[in-house]
């Protein structure tokens, strides 16, 4: 259980995953896809009250379009939803959300594993300070081949989601370390907790300096995992996540509108954390390795000042440019010790700037990487597993815009523009231009709901980046080493 029964662990996970999926098929009522091609002759042979039902319901067959089918007795006979050229995901997680108590199973032709995951993201409540929640519907579970890859993309989902919706009073750096703790110990890892002072002593003096200002400790989480399938030459993959529980912005405060939901800047701590348990469950053939910088960014006497210069684990000294671009100073340090170990692939998942949101939007995540074919390569999975990623450049005549007349370089830009690709830029200092390096600066929250995407914390990118690392980095390193670097890259 995590500290202060914080989202109670697996233990939750598994208790809502069996409240909305079941093994039992007695009585379930079956969810038909239907496509235009196939409505006619599958409508003619219908009962002739079932076809006068649907005429007088006016069902079409277009995406997202469902009609519930009434039996002789009034009860619910079938529920007919349309899946031409439709997101499964967003097509069953709309159902989940809408469809009334009961047990359901598919029916005919669909992909069965998109369609659990969509139902499984669209049955998503964070109940922890709510009670009497009615039970909703539930879905028989696919074939053992769907369920688990679904089940595992889906409990990872809710693990990210709870995270970030709890609030920042019972989620600071000691809680997320737990749920850290919980994640690797679940699974053997191997984990450590650097914590407050000890952090100078074991250089990490970015991390120390962002999390200073505040009582609660800042960390640095760091846990070691190989699958039973991976030898001492197996890929190495290092994911490295901002867990900045809450961010005032600290002495360039955030006005009262910008600070509202900042207890959501932990979401790409979230994220890898998610996307390490994925990993784990699978028993994917490689090492794995986790970093985690959990902070609170506070105003207070011993806060970091706006042009203080600070020492990074690599060497490298940063002037602050502004104590609201926090996120990247966390970063550097965790990006330097993974990248010390040469990985195969290094990944950071973080909410690190509103530029990269006013350029792409809330539900679209945008993706920085050094490596043409890997970044090209994720896109491609993004795509199939309808989790979108849309790529930005590390734009190199940017770099200049990072210079200061005093360190290394600044934390911020000179320039108002592009915000998001010199934050990227800047991270970039800390990764070797040999290191296969994809940088995540996502929103992890839902302004709105949509289909199979409540309102609230959201894992983005997580299960795109799991079939990367299941489907190209697993294999293809076993077998070749070839890598080419984007022509802007910064070195």
């Amino acid at each position: 259980m995590l500290v202060n029964g914080l989202a109670q662990g697996a233990t939750r996970t598994e208790d809502a995953l069996l409240s909305c999926f079941t093994d039992d098929p007695e009585g379930a009522v079956p969810i038909t896809p239907m496509t235009k091609a196939g409505y006619g002759s599958w409508l003619a042979a219908q009962p002739a009250r079932v076809r006068a039902w649907l005429a007088a319901s006016g069902f079409t067959v277009k995406e997202g379009a469902s009609a519930l089918i009434p039996g002789p007795g009034g009860r619910l006979e079938r529920v007919l939803v349309a899946t031409e050229e439709g997101d499964a995901h967003a097509t069953f997680g709309a159902l989940a959300a809408a469809l009334p108590a009961g047990i359901y199973r598919l029916d005919g032709p669909a992909d069965t594993e998109a369609a659990a995951v969509g139902w499984g993201l669209g049955a998503y409540r964070f109940t922890r300070y709510r009670a009497g929640e009615g039970t909703g519907p539930v879905l028989l579970w696919p074939s053992a081949e769907a369920r688990a890859p679904a089940e595992r993309a889906v409990a990872a989902t809710w693990l990210v989601r709870d995270l970030i919706n709890t609030p920042a009073s019972d989620l600071g750096p000691r809680e997320l370390a737990q749920a850290a703790r919980e994640v690797a110990g679940a699974h053997g890892a191997a984990f450590r907790v650097i914590a407050g002072d000890k952090l100078l002593k074991a250089n990490y003096p970015a991390v120390h300096a962002v999390g200073r200002g505040s009582p609660r400790e800042p960390r640095v989480v760091d846990f070691a995992w190989r699958g039973s399938r991976a030898g001492e030459r197996a890929p190495k993959v290092t994911l490295v996540g901002k867990g900045v529980c809450f961010d005032t912005g600290g002495l360039d405060l955030k006005p009262a509108a910008g600070m509202q939901l900042m207890k959501k800047d932990m979401g790409g701590a979230a994220q890898v954390l998610g996307l390490a348990k994925m990993v784990m469950e699978a028993d994917l053939p490689l090492r794995l390795r986790v970093l985690v910088g959990a902070v609170e960014n506070s105003v207070s006497g011993d806060a970091m000042r706006p042009l203080d210069v600070i020492r990074t684990r690599k060497g490298l000294t940063v002037e602050v440019g502004n104590t609201d671009a926090e996120g990247r100073l966390v970063l550097a340090d965790l990006l330097c010790e993974g990248d010390s170990e040469r990985p195969d692939l290094l990944v950071d998942c973080a909410t690190l700037t509103g530029a990269a949101r006013v350029a792409l939007g809330a539900e679209l995540p945008a993706l920085f990487g050094n490596d043409d074919e890997l970044a090209e390569s994720l896109l491609a999975v993004a795509q199939r597993a309808s989790d979108p990623l849309w790529r930005l450049p590390l734009w190199r005549p940017y770099r200049g815009q990072l210079e200061s007349k005093v360190a290394d370089l600044s934390s911020t830009s000179s320039k108002p523009h592009g915000g998001a690709i010199s934050a990227a830029l800047f991270l970039a200092e800390f990764v070797s231009a040999s290191t296969p390096w994809l940088h995540l600066d996502i929103m992890a929250w839902n302004p709105t709901s949509r289909p199979a995407h409540p309102e609230g914390g959201e894992a983005m990118g997580m299960r795109a980046l799991y079939a990367l690392i299941a489907e190209r980095i697993v294999p293809a390193k076993f077998r070749r080493g070839r890598r080419r670097r984007m022509k802007n890259s910064p070195r």
